[in-house]
């Protein structure tokens, strides 16, 4: 009776290993919400130059990204919740590592290897494990459903650990130390929640394992997919780059001129939006199906965001935002789901880590380009080619994967 009164947030039929990667993923996300808030101010006080921050900054993107791919390739010749506890490991010495280094190199090294995410994203050693740990927890019907909970707890998570950010501060007027030592603490906290991710992991069962013999490769015939999928998802990903939040705010304070609490309040409320996407995808995917759910929900998002530039008024502008935050984010949890539907069990760490890592890549490539182009005009091009790229994403991926569809669509 108890185990079921915690499973009634989930979909029927997850298990209580879902429930321990749930926790486990929000666990991280609040963890990686103050530490991508700390990590350039940390540095900073550190006495590193502007140039050595994006240097370490960029070498946790770049190691991240490797330590992934690699995991992604290898994941199916070895136990799963083993990996999981390596990783929790390697999160413990990344926050010791941050907390009691003092130059350069040994920060850079650590930053190059650990488990630090300075985005607002979740690129780690952890997705490819996580995601298809997930999927082993639940029957196929329920599976766009238990995702959508993944992401609400990654969203709501991570925007917690952002206000924790201002930890530090409050120590120093409580207790008077320094406030680079108040900032240690929480680097120092970073690792501590690496020890309870590692007690969530623990308990979980043979039952997300692989269920047959190793394979000889990570991926085998699904490869043509998991490539197609990864090079349409790099597309959209590369036009979100153009509107990324800081690049967002910035258009919205020089075209109408707006606070930071306003343009802060309206990026909140567009998060709200986002995270309430995540639960409506699952009735509209059951009806339409994953494919159709990421297209036409994302498709009209996009002409939302084309139409932004040309609001005449703050008000329209903001009504478009909202718009677009409602619908736009619907493809998140129904993509994952859709990743892990078209592939073998064997392959899906191996997919998980090809789909995300070119996204996060990708997605690091345009604001160099939307900064020119607005150094160069006050009109939000960067919207218009951004929401332009991801529409072509839409209909590429209707032209391409429509006929491939997950094992529960073809029953119906």
């Amino acid at each position: 009776m108890a185990d079921d009164k915690w499973r009634r947030p989930l979909p029927p039929g997850a298990s209580t290993d879902a429930i321990r990667i749930l926790a486990t993923r929000g666990v991280r996300a609040f963890a990686d919400g103050f530490v991508a808030l700390l990590l350039p101010i940390y540095l900073l006080e550190r006495g590193f130059s502007v140039i050595a921050i994006g240097s370490i900054v960029t070498s946790t993107l770049i190691g991240s990204a490797l330590l992934t791919l690699w995991v992604g390739m290898i994941a199916h010749r070895h136990l799963r919740r083993r990996m999981l506890l390596a990783a929790c490991l390697l999160m413990m010495a990344t926050g010791a590592g941050f907390a009691l280094a003092k130059d350069f190199w040994p920060i850079l090294i650590v930053a190059f290897v650990g488990t630090m995410n300075p985005t607002a994203g979740d690129v780690s050693v952890f997705l490819p494990l996580e995601q298809t740990v997930l999927t082993q927890t639940i029957e196929p019907r329920g599976r766009t459903a238990l995702f959508a909970r993944y992401s609400l707890v990654g969203t709501l998570m991570g925007a917690l650990g952002a206000l924790a950010a201002s930890v530090p501060d409050l120590v120093v007027h409580w207790t008077g130390i320094r406030h680079l030592a108040a900032m240690q603490l929480m680097f120092s906290l970073y690792g501590a929640l690496g020890i309870l991710a590692l007690l969530l992991y623990r308990p979980l069962s043979p039952a997300v394992e692989a269920s047959s013999e190793t394979p000889r490769a990570p991926l085998r015939q699904s490869r043509g997919i998991v490539y197609g999928l990864m090079a349409l998802f790099s597309i959209d990903a590369f036009g979100s780059g153009f509107f990324v939040q800081s690049l967002l705010a910035l258009w919205l304070y020089r075209k109408f001129g707006l606070s930071v609490s306003t343009t802060a309040a309206i990026l909140f409320w567009s998060s709200i939006c986002s995270a309430i996407s995540y639960l409506l995808a699952v009735p509209i995917s059951k009806r339409i199906g994953l494919i159709n759910t990421m297209v036409f929900t994302h498709l009209p998002s996009n002409f939302f965001l084309i139409l932004v530039p040309f609001a005449p008024n703050l008000g329209t502008a903001i009504a478009l935002l909202l718009a677009r935050s409602a619908l736009s984010e619907m493809d998140v949890p129904t993509r994952t789901s859709y990743v892990m539907a078209v592939v073998t069990p064997e392959e899906r760490p191996a997919a998980a880590s090809i789909t995300a890592v070119p996204r996060s890549l990708a997605t690091a490539l345009s604001p160099m380009l939307a900064g020119f182009l607005f150094s160069l005009s006050g009109f939000g091009w960067p919207l218009i080619i951004g929401g332009g790229l991801k529409a072509i994403y839409d209909v590429l991926l209707l032209i391409k994967f429509r006929n491939v569809r997950p094992p529960e669509e073809r029953t119906n």
